[in-house]
């Protein structure tokens, strides 16, 4: 491989997703010393959050040069030009490739239960579109979409939806109460909700049901590039928090790994550089221990797959001949290298996957 110096290696989070709600900070708050765990998690918090714009400003760049289609990504960027927008070519395939994988995974979820009511929890949603997106499509129905984020993340979007048409078309006459808010009576029997609320906070022992959340209905758990930023523990505590009041749960994990390669230090060493650590990555090493790790939880069937395989087994040829035409790609070695660096992982247990099961059974 031809040597790449390393400031022009792609940031961690250049391919990582939004502002991620409350898994902020355990990480640093710890390694600094112990105690309380937000004696420090303000200014990490307030670091992480900040990525959100970086996410945001990735998504927009993938819409503007045709990667992908997104009509509401606009909205969560401030003054988008498209000069200022534009990412590396190395960056926007990552932003396609992540968003496809994912897309791929929630589409079939909500297609093989398209007769019954079913859920989605998204953890960490910062200015994550996918609710507007399907909440847009017509023929969509019975669709429960929560999202969790700080209460500050949480407030922004609210904002946002008040103040843009385009959203509030989407999602009318939300209701706030405290920092979370909701439009729980959309058309075709959807809901949604958001949810401010640390998600350390749902480790305590006095901590309240959040509200809309059904227990009783399949759901999927969507953890893009969040549960990482917890310490081991605390991210088991939420996945165990959800897995011990939803019987019938999927969930579906996007994290970086592999940390202790080459290139991985390099990459461990940029979040390092704006003081950002991701605990879990020292404990998942690779996609084998990615999918213990749900066994472990109680997930009954797990799967993983590169963002490599995702770009080379997932994507259609006409398809990755169109992306390809949308800009050149040079650095193709370190394209395979960065997009070996992470997996998305996904599990399930209990009733109501069995069409989903069957599709996904043998894909790796």
């Amino acid at each position: 491989m031809p040597n790449m110096p390393a400031p022009s290696i792609p940031n961690l989070l250049s391919l990582r997703g939004r502002s991620r709600g409350g898994s902020r900070g355990r990480g640093r708050s710890h390694r600094q010393g112990g105690g309380d765990s937000h004696s420090s998690a303000p200014s990490h918090d307030s670091t992480i959050q900040g990525t959100d714009t970086d996410a945001a400003v990735s998504r927009m760049s993938a819409v503007d040069l045709g990667y992908l289609q997104d009509p509401f990504a606009q909205h969560f960027v401030q003054n988008p030009v498209s000069g200022a927008i534009r990412r590396l070519p190395i960056i926007n395939r990552g932003t396609y490739t992540r968003t496809t994988g994912l897309d791929n995974l929630i589409s079939s979820f909500l297609s093989t239960t398209a007769t019954r009511e079913r859920q989605i929890i998204s953890l960490g949603a910062g200015t994550d579109t996918r609710p507007f997106k399907l909440f847009s499509q017509p023929d969509l129905a019975n669709i429960i979409y929560h999202e969790i984020d700080f209460p500050e993340v949480a407030s922004k979007k609210l904002r946002l939806v008040n103040a843009i048409p385009q959203l509030r078309n989407i999602l009318p006459n939300p209701t706030a109460e405290n920092s979370s808010w909701g439009s729980p009576n959309l058309p075709n029997g959807c809901q949604y909700w958001c949810h401010g609320i640390d998600l350390r906070d749902l480790l305590k022992d006095d901590v309240k049901p959040l509200d809309g959340i059904r227990t009783d209905v399949p759901t999927v758990l969507i953890s893009e590039c969040c549960l990482c930023y917890l310490e081991v523990p605390q991210a088991r505590g939420v996945i165990d928090y959800f897995t011990k009041i939803i019987p019938n749960l999927a969930i579906v994990i996007y994290e970086p790994i592999y940390p202790n390669d080459s290139f991985g230090q390099q990459m461990v060493s940029n979040l390092a550089a704006r003081r950002i650590c991701m605990p879990t990555l020292e404990a998942y090493l690779n996609p084998v221990s990615q999918e213990e790790r749900l066994r472990k939880a109680g997930f009954t069937f797990t799967r993983s797959v590169t963002i490599r395989d995702v770009w080379q087994k997932w994507v259609a040829d006409e398809e990755r001949e169109r992306v390809n035409s949308l800009e050149g790609l040079d650095e193709v070695e370190e394209w395979n290298l960065l997009a070996d660096h992470y997996v998305v992982v996904w599990a399930l247990k209990g009733d109501g996957f069995e069409q989903w099961l069957e599709q996904w059974q043998g894909v790796s």
